[in-house]
């Protein structure tokens, strides 16, 4: 599908491509960014993230909520490295996980603990409202999401990120995993208009050149804005 731009970015090397962020640490964080606050989970994560050759870039703003973008996703191998990444830095972004996992007490206490929210995915149309809501409380909240929605080819994103911003009144951050520099990447934060054919440009843009672990699986307005880079 965009197999040139492949052959031509993997050609890139790890030591150039890293220079554009810089490398973030646990120091680097705000006070106002959702923490763990756990000692031991970075100091392992870290040390997992060093023998795995991967590390996190970028720039992580002091705010106490965003709605955070984890793309391209096509491979569940992203989480072995993406996962460690955020323990490293101490930070907590939740994500959404079905109610029903939360009936057993001591696995409820872990889903919590790993920033799992529980949303009742069998009425769809609350789950968007009961996401803003989260955020309505004004307690701190990265919550992740994949707009994908799937490990596969797709040909357009699922937009309900981008309207849970808009409700919630929270900007939107992009985070990156390319498998050519081997970077968890946190990029520009978008503030998020309401305008979402003048937004959605504007994030795709930001994931111009990285390549996932399939790339044959990147979505296609991520292969849009490789090609018209060519």
């Amino acid at each position: 599908m965009t197999s040139k731009f492949f052959n031509r970015a993997k050609k890139v090397s790890a030591t150039e491509r890293s220079k554009i962020l810089p490398k973030l640490s646990k120091k680097q964080l705000g006070g106002h960014v959702p923490r763990r606050g756990n000692k031991v989970a970075p100091m392992i994560a870290s040390a997992m993230l060093k023998a795995s050759g991967w590390r996190t870039v970028g720039e992580i703003p002091d705010i106490p909520q965003a709605v955070v973008l984890a793309l391209p996703h096509t491979s569940n191998v992203d989480g072995v490295y993406a996962i460690p990444s955020l323990f490293a830095l101490d930070l907590k972004i939740s994500i959404m996980g079905k109610h029903t996992l939360f009936k057993v007490p001591l696995f409820a206490q872990l889903l919590s603990w790993m920033g799992v929210i529980p949303i009742d995915r069998g009425n769809k149309g609350s789950v968007l409202q009961a996401s803003i809501d989260k955020f309505k409380t004004g307690e701190p909240l990265f919550l992740g999401l994949a707009p994908e929605g799937t490990r596969q080819y797709t040909e357009s994103w699922k937009t309900g990120f981008y309207y849970l911003a808009v409700g919630a009144g929270v900007p939107i951050l992009p985070v990156a995993m390319d498998y050519n520099t081997k970077e968890i990447r946190f990029m520009t934060l978008v503030h998020p208009t309401g305008d979402i054919e003048t937004d959605l440009p504007k994030i795709y843009k930001q994931y111009q050149g990285v390549i996932p672990k399939h790339p044959e699986r990147l979505s296609q307005p991520l292969q849009d804005i490789n090609n018209s880079a060519k």
